[in-house]
């Protein structure tokens, strides 16, 4: 086995972590037939089913699971060391991978990331959205972004977009005007809600403050969907109560469509981090992309 070929094994894991031969053909720029032919080699020469392939999924088997959770670290250590190499050139260069919440891939993301890229063309950023809270360095991804209760123990914290960021709570001025205006956050509880729900199935709990008291309450739901889109839309068609992120309702609130309430009860969080494992030799590309953080928040607390 000592001869087994890289370039298969790398087919391997990017298969198996996409869950798809296409997907993963369009991240790696080869096509799905090569790919494919990659992992029957592999498969023949380790004699063992790797992954399970139907017309509709490709999923790891169990030797497969196997496979790719000893396989990950060890790509990933390669990478650092091919990374290592970018010192000697003029120029850095390579992918940086990050996983992010919803909202900061909408509000934190496009800015930084368009200046980040025009200072570093030769970096390429892959980014994937979404609320489950996963292990990251474990999925494969360079670092992640987590607002401050949800760090993990071990990991290097860099401030990231704006430091404080607030919800709100709001209704259409028709919905009001039919069903009354809540004075109390328990008043909510009477009425109609549109609530975020995660990949978990869970329903974001509703929490206020307000001179030191904290008031958490789970409203029902006449709407419940991870798309903030949708819950905006509900929203200002009437449907009921929405509580979120200010910034996804801003527009809305500027021309009225939308009024907030309860805002008494409203108080500032502190902003996302991006968060990465401590260790000494880290990828080129995150090696850029903190020391352009660090850069930026200093350039904000000079202004």
């Amino acid at each position: 086995m000592d001869d087994l070929p890289l370039a298969d094994l790398v087919a391997f894991t990017a298969v198996a972590r996409e869950r798809s031969f296409r997907v993963a053909a369009r991240k790696r720029a080869v096509s799905a037939s090569s790919l494919s032919e990659a992992i029957r080699r592999l498969e023949e020469r380790l004699g063992v089913r790797l992954l399970n392939r139907t017309t509709r999924s490709v999923t790891p088997t169990e030797a497969g699971e196997r496979l790719m959770e000893r396989l990950t670290p060890a790509m990933s250590e390669i990478a650092v060391a091919l990374d290592d190499i970018n010192s000697f050139r003029d120029r850095v260069g390579g992918t940086l991978r990050l996983n992010v919440p919803t909202v900061a891939a909408m509000v934190v993301m496009p800015d930084i990331v368009n200046r980040f890229l025009k200072n570093y063309p030769g970096i390429s950023v892959e980014i994937v959205a979404e609320d489950s809270f996963i292990d990251v360095l474990a999925a494969g991804f360079d670092a992640g972004i987590r607002y401050d209760e949800r760090l993990e123990k071990d990991m290097i914290a860099v401030p990231i977009g704006p430091r404080q960021q607030s919800y709100v709570t709001a209704a259409a001025p028709a919905y009001l005007a039919a069903n009354g205006t809540p004075r109390h956050p328990r008043d909510i509880l009477e009425h109609r809600c549109i609530g975020h729900r995660f990949l978990s199935r869970s329903n974001a709990p509703w929490d206020f403050e307000k001179d030191g008291e904290t008031i958490v309450i789970s409203p029902s739901m006449v709407i419940a969907t991870n798309s903030i889109d949708i819950e905006r839309s509900a929203a200002v068609a009437g449907l009921g109560i929405i509580r979120t992120f200010r910034e996804f309702l801003a527009p809305q609130l500027a021309t009225g469509e939308l009024v907030p309430i309860l805002e008494e009860w409203e108080t500032a969080f502190s902003g996302p981090f991006l968060y990465y494992a401590s260790r000494r030799h880290m990828p080129g590309p995150l090696r850029a992309f903190v020391d352009f953080l660090n850069i930026e928040q200093r350039r904000t607390r000079e202004k």
